[in-house]
Parts: C-alpha cells; structure tokens; sequence
C-alpha cells in the first residue's frame, strides 16, 4: 500500500532497500532531515523493500509512520536492485527523480542545492559529484571526479565528451522523468544494471547540468556489496554491455561514440577480471576469454581510443585473446605495487591516481587514439 502525494513534488528520490539494517536509518534521515522547511512538499522519498530478510520492512513501515512524504512500496520477493529501482519508479510522481542505495548517504545541504539547480537549469541530467567513504571513515575523491570541474550552465556531451567517463552509476545524476520516458529506459534485471542505463541518459540529453559539489557519501567496503563479493555473477556485465552497445546502435549510430563505449567496456572487463574481490580464480580464465569475445564482436572498423601504458597492454592482450602473457603481466604488475607499497613514503600519493590499475576502470585516463592501421579490422600489432 502506498500513500499517495497530495501535490506533485519536483523530485522523487527512490531508495531501493536490501539488507542494510545497520545503514538504512542513516541513509532516511541524511534525506528527510536535509529537505528544507519550506519545501517539504518539493521532495518525496519512496523506499522499496525488496523483500529485505533483515528487520528493513519492519524499520521503513515505522519511519513512514512518522514522517510525511515518506512512501514505502513492499515487493512480496527479492527481484534485486534494478527491478527494485524501477518499482519505485513505478509509483513516482515528481517531475525528476534521483535514485540513492540504501548503504549510502548524502551531506547536508545536498538537497537544498539539487533543487536549486533543477530549478535554474531544467536539465534533462543533473551530474552530482561524490566521496568514497570507507569503514574507517576515511574519505576519497574519485578518480573520475575531476572530469566534472568547470563546466558552467547547460551543456551536451558533444561539447563535453569526458562526462561519458565520469563513474557509470544511477545514483551520481538526477533525470527529468518525461525524459527518462522518452528514452523508454528502464533497469534490467542482474548485477552492473546502471551500464546500459547510465550511459544512454548521457548520450540522448539535450541539456546537461554539473553540480560541482560533494551530493553523495558512497560506502565502499560494506559486506554484501557487489564490488567486495567473489561470485559468477560479475559475468552479467557481459549482457549489460551487450544491452548497451544495442541501444546505442539503434538509437545513436555514431562511430565515434562507439569507439568511446568500446574502449570504457574492455577497461571495465579488466577491472573485473583483475580483482581478487570480485572473481574466484577458477573463474578468471573463462571471464577472460568472454572478455575477448567481446572485443571481437564489437571492435570498432576504425580502432579506439586506446589506454597508454600498461592498461592499453593488457587491452592488446584482450584483443589477442592471450590469456597466458595476460596473467604473467598481471602477476608482475602486482609483485610490483606490492614493492611499491613496502617502500618508503614519498612516492606517488592520492591525487597521483590508484596505486592498482586493476582497481579503476580506466575513466579519465589519457589515451592515443588508435585509428585504422594495426588496430582496424581486428588486427593488432
């Protein structure tokens, strides 16, 4: 049962909920307390109980209790973040909406902020900044975190292509709902389902909007979390890309633009893949080789933007399918940073970028652009 809004608010912000007992009140209330006194009715915030197995259902049907503008949707099964989300989606009612996870938060003054900003610009996208927070409270900027700085009113990604390699995620843009339904998108079912749902909200806007300030505290570390748990579901990336680079064929047939895509997805596979977090060893091998199928498949006729230094070799060992080279550079790139991790202070500190280049997918790297020659057709030096 859901309680309808009396009057339509400007912004819908959806909190899809799944086992976050110990983070889920933080997350409410780093929402409810920020919306200012006079806008209370600017702003609804639904939470979706996606079957949660913990106390979550029983903790959001008493904070809608006592708080108005507060909606809870209950699924009667688990159906996972990306159908959850769109429930939400299902019953919102302001003219924007901004999905948040239920393990983050926002800093005060976010709210008020956002909101004046969709007011001023209308956007189609309003691009939010965040920090990665970890367990032990320490802060970090991202590393795509840059590519959002001075960039003034309303702007389109083919005046600032770098916004593509800005993070891939739902929750660092707010999206006019008319234009989300124009784009006729909605999140897919399995693991990495911001890829073809990102992406694509970049790609069709007419008006993008940066708002250049910290609007999201993103938990890393937490148990539970996809990017921190070992399981053959990262293979879903695998139909997430396939989604993506279909949608953008159909709707966007832009050479350029594909290249760009092309060469995001093969860094993103390398993440995966070189990540003890997320992938059992014996699965390694297959996901590389998945992988490689891919660059194959989707190869652009005229090359790609191309990673300088190690990631763009291990890029040539994807497109060779060398699964053996590829696992002798990956064990010497970490012998490596283990050494350079053992070693006095002094070297390359937090705004020199990750230590670990399996750690970061390759947004806001410098790249040469690769075009015809050795590349094109599939061929590599």
């Amino acid at each position: 049962m859901v309680n309808e809004p009396t009057h339509a608010p400007l912004l819908s912000i959806v909190v899809p909920v799944y086992g976050v007992e110990a983070y889920l009140y933080q997350c409410l209330e780093s929402i409810r307390a920020d919306i200012p006194a006079g806008e209370v009715d600017a702003v609804e915030l639904i939470a979706v109980d996606d079957a949660s197995p913990d106390g979550c259902g029983d903790m959001l049907r008493s904070y809608a209790a006592g708080h108005d503008r507060v909606r809870v949707v209950h699924l009667s099964s688990n159906v996972g973040l990306g159908l959850a989300r769109n429930a939400g989606l299902d019953v919102a009612a302001g003219r924007y909406v901004w999905f948040i996870d239920s393990d983050d938060w926002v800093p005060p003054g976010t709210i008020p902020a956002v909101l004046d900003r969709l007011r001023q610009h209308q956007p189609d996208v309003l691009m939010l900044d965040h920090l990665r927070v970890h367990e032990d409270g320490r802060r970090e900027v991202d590393a795509s975190s840059y590519l959002l700085r001075g960039i003034a009113g309303v702007t389109r990604l083919d005046d600032q292509p770098q916004l593509l390699r800005v993070q891939h995620t739902a929750w660092n843009k707010v999206v006019r709902r008319d234009f989300l339904d124009q784009l006729e998108l909605r999140f897919f079912p399995g693991w990495y389902e911001d890829i073809p749902f990102s992406h694509p909200l970049l790609i069709g806007a007419e008006k993008i909007s940066v708002l250049n300030r910290v609007c999201y505290l993103y938990r890393q570390g937490r148990h539970g979390a996809i990017t921190s748990t070992r399981s053959g579901r990262h293979f879903d990336a695998f139909a997430q890309y396939e989604r993506l680079l279909d949608w953008v064929a159909r709707r966007h047939p832009d050479e350029r633009l594909q290249a760009e895509l092309f060469q995001l997805m093969i860094s993103h596979y390398l993440v995966v893949v070189g990540n003890d977090d997320r992938l059992h060893p014996h699965l390694r091998r297959d996901f590389f080789h998945r992988a490689a199928e891919h660059y194959r498949r989707y190869l652009p006729t005229g090359g790609y933007p191309l990673p300088v230094g190690v990631t763009g070799l291990k890029h040539r060992l994807v497109g060779r399918g060398d699964w053996l080279a590829y696992s002798a550079l990956r064990q010497a790139h970490r012998v490596a940073g283990r050494l350079r991790r053992s070693a006095p202070a002094g070297g390359v500190g937090a705004a020199g970028g990750p230590a670990n280049a399996d750690e970061d997918p390759g947004r806001g790297a410098d790249v040469s652009t690769m075009r015809g020659g050795a590349l094109a057709g599939g061929r590599l030096p």
